[in-house]
């Protein structure tokens, strides 16, 4: 009897030191992905590294990882924001059509400059975010259907606003605003500095505040979170707020960096941003994951693109590439759950302080 129980403790022991390993490197994913795409392109690509690509690169990461941060409190409740492309298309063209046609009033136009039209463009994005949490934790819309509405109103109000032209040549009549795309500080881009500003404040609020722990919870078990007090609906529409924030901030950069704002501007970019938060080890279906694993996600999709470019590989196979990608990092992330479901027992067994 005593062998036969010490037979089943080794074998519990073996299982549950396969199943520890496996879950650190399911978790980890996004940096090994990171790490061995930094070496075979710097590999393959001796300028790579460079300071200039480094530049470059980063400034296109940060796109990326602003919408992912703001898409991650999104996902991480349990919802999906599919509007957040078109959110940043249509800030840019407030940003442009009020710096260069200025706003009417009583027949007068006037020019008010950069800070209203900063103003002016961040507002409207979160009048966009308060219909997508109003839809979703008021009126029961699906967030799937909801945002891709959202996305439909967003994207044909920027065609309605210059009648599908561009705002050219925005720095003529505003330079102070290419600063805010095009700028650089102690020689790192701006839009790096707002990426990890905007990054520190998201992974604080995930990770130290009330706010974040109730995100996470309405991720995890919805109805819990409402038997334990926590006002599902307002955390909801918070999180939808913060994720049009992030939009209507990535069409200010993008309009200042082309010194110019086009309604087809954030075509795709909510797909970037959910694939970037998938492989970053957030659950689609809600309640586990981090800003963190968001931010390195972005760097890995950014990583590839850039390095994909200077390997001379067609746009239409990079596009092929991002979409394996995109399926791969859900079939790994649904892999980590049958896992986790499957070995979490076993791990509390062996060692009580995993669970904690």
């Amino acid at each position: 009897m005593t062998s036969i129980s010490a037979t089943l403790s080794s074998s519990d022991r073996l299982a549950s030191s396969g199943a520890r390993i496996a879950l650190i490197l399911l978790r980890a994913r996004a940096v090994l992905v990171l790490v061995l795409l930094l070496i075979l392109f710097s590999a393959l690509a001796p300028s790579f590294l460079t300071g200039a690509n480094l530049s470059i690169l980063t400034k296109h990461v940060a796109i990326s990882a602003i919408l992912a941060i703001g898409m991650t409190f999104v996902i991480l409740s349990g919802g999906i924001d599919l509007s957040v492309g078109s959110v940043a298309g249509l800030g840019g063209m407030v940003a442009g059509y009020i710096l260069t046609q200025g706003i009417t009033l009583g027949g007068t136009t006037y020019h008010p400059g950069v800070f209203v039209a900063i103003l002016a463009t961040i507002a409207l994005c979160l009048v966009v975010g308060a219909l997508n949490g109003w839809l979703v934790s008021r009126a029961g819309v699906a967030p799937f259907i909801a945002t891709l509405g959202t996305l439909y109103i967003a994207r044909g109000s920027a065609l309605l606003m210059s009648n599908g032209k561009t705002f050219p040549n925005l720095a003529a009549h505003a330079p102070s605003f290419a600063f805010i795309g095009q700028g650089f500080l102690l020689r790192i881009p701006i839009p790096v500095w707002l990426m990890f500003a905007l990054f520190a404040v998201a992974a604080f609020i995930a990770a130290k505040t009330p706010f974040g722990r109730h995100v996470y919870a309405i991720g995890g078990n919805e109805r819990a979170a409402r038997l334990a007090g926590i006002v599902v609906p307002r955390v909801k529409m918070y999180t939808f707020l913060f994720s049009a924030f992030c939009a209507g901030l990535v069409g200010l950069i993008i309009a200042s960096q082309l010194e110019a704002a086009h309604p087809a501007t954030g075509e795709s970019f909510e797909l970037n941003a959910i694939a970037a938060v998938v492989l970053g080890g957030t659950s689609l279906m809600g309640g586990r994951g981090s800003v963190t694993g968001s931010l390195i996600g972005a760097f890995v999709i950014g990583v590839l693109a850039d390095g994909l470019v200077m390997l001379g590989v067609s746009e239409f196979w990079q596009i092929v590439i991002k979409g394996v990608v995109i399926v791969l990092a859900v079939a790994i992330d649904q892999l980590q759950s049958r896992l986790q479901a499957k070995f979490l027992p076993l791990l509390l067994r062996s060692n009580p302080e995993a669970g904690a």
